[in-house]
C-alpha cells in the first residue's frame, strides 16, 4: 500500500482536514492511479509525494473558495484521472458530481475508482462538454462547474457555463497566467452570462507552486445557441 503522508501532513497547511475514512480513500485512489497508470496515460506525475501535491492537495484547494456548500451540484469538465472532481467527493460526501472526459479508457478508471472507494452519488461519463451542454438533462442543471482543464478561459467559458445554473458558479483552477486570460475572455464572459467574482491565490504546500482560484458567477441564462457543435470553441475561440 502507498502511502499519503504528504497529503496528511499538507492538510493543515490549507487550514483543511479529513477525516480517516476519508484518507483511506486516498490512499487507494492512489493505488489504484499508479496500477493503472501502467496500463493507460492517466497522469504523467508518478511519484507518491507528486501526486499528493500536485493532484490531491491541489484539488483540495478548491474549498479555500468557500463556495462548495453542503449537497452541492457538481460537475467536473475535463476531469482527467477525476481531478478535482474525486477529492471534492472524498472531502464533502454531500456533494453530487458529475465527471466529464472525452477519453472513455479514463471513464473506465475512473469507473473503477468509484467503484473500489464505494462513492456514492458520482458518476463518470464520457463525452465532449459542446454535447452534454446543449443535452437539457445537463445543461444548467449545476451549482457550480468545476475544471483543472488545460484550455484558454475564453475556450473553457463555453464548455463550462453552459452547465452552471443562474447565480451557480464556475471555478477554474488556473496557474499565474489566468491574469492575462481574464482580458482576453472578457467578450466570452459577457456572451455567455459570466461575472467574474473572485480570485484565490493559492500556495501550494511543499512547492514553489503557485495556482489561482478564479469564482465565476453565473449572472444571466446562456444564450441557446452555445455552446458550439464540438471543435468550435477551441478553433474559433469567443
Amino acid at each position: 500500500m502507498s502511502n499519503v503522508d504528504t497529503l496528511v501532513e499538507g492538510l493543515p497547511k490549507l487550514n483543511l482536514n479529513i477525516e480517516p475514512e476519508g484518507i483511506d480513500k486516498f490512499r487507494l485512489y492512489k493505488d489504484l492511479l499508479k496500477e493503472w497508470n501502467e496500463k493507460i496515460n492517466i497522469t504523467a506525475i508518478k511519484e507518491d509525494s507528486e501526486i499528493d501535491i500536485k493532484h490531491f492537495l491541489d484539488s483540495l484547494t478548491i474549498f479555500r473558495t468557500d463556495i462548495i456548500k453542503d449537497n452541492a451540484k457538481i460537475i467536473d469538465i475535463g476531469t482527467g484521472g477525476g481531478f478535482p472532481g474525486i477529492p471534492i467527493k472524498i472531502k464533502n460526501t454531500s456533494t453530487e458530481v458529475v465527471l466529464l472526459d472525452s477519453l472513455n479508457k479514463r471513464v473506465k478508471f475512473l469507473n473503477e475508482v468509484i467503484k473500489q472507494l464505494n462513492l456514492k452519488n458520482i458518476k463518470a461519463i464520457h463525452g465532449r462538454a459542446e454535447d452534454f451542454g446543449i443535452d437539457k438533462e445537463y445543461r444548467e442543471q449545476f451549482d457550480i462547474a468545476v475544471s483543472r482543464a488545460v484550455a484558454p478561459l475564453n475556450i473553457l467559458l463555453e464548455y463550462s457555463l453552459p452547465f452552471v445554473k443562474k447565480d451557480g458558479f464556475f471555478i477554474s483552477m488556473k496557474g499565474p497566467q489566468i491574469y492575462e486570460e481574464i482580458e482576453e475572455a472578457d467578450k466570452a464572459l459577457k456572451i455567455l452570462g459570466g461575472q467574474v467574482q473572485e480570485k484565490y491565490e493559492v500556495e501550494l504546500p511543499f512547492s514553489d507552486i503557485t495556482h489561482v482560484l478564479l469564482v465565476i458567477k453565473k449572472i444571466k441564462q446562456t444564450p441557446t445557441k452555445y455552446p458550439r457543435k464540438a471543435g468550435k470553441p477551441k478553433q474559433k475561440p469567443l
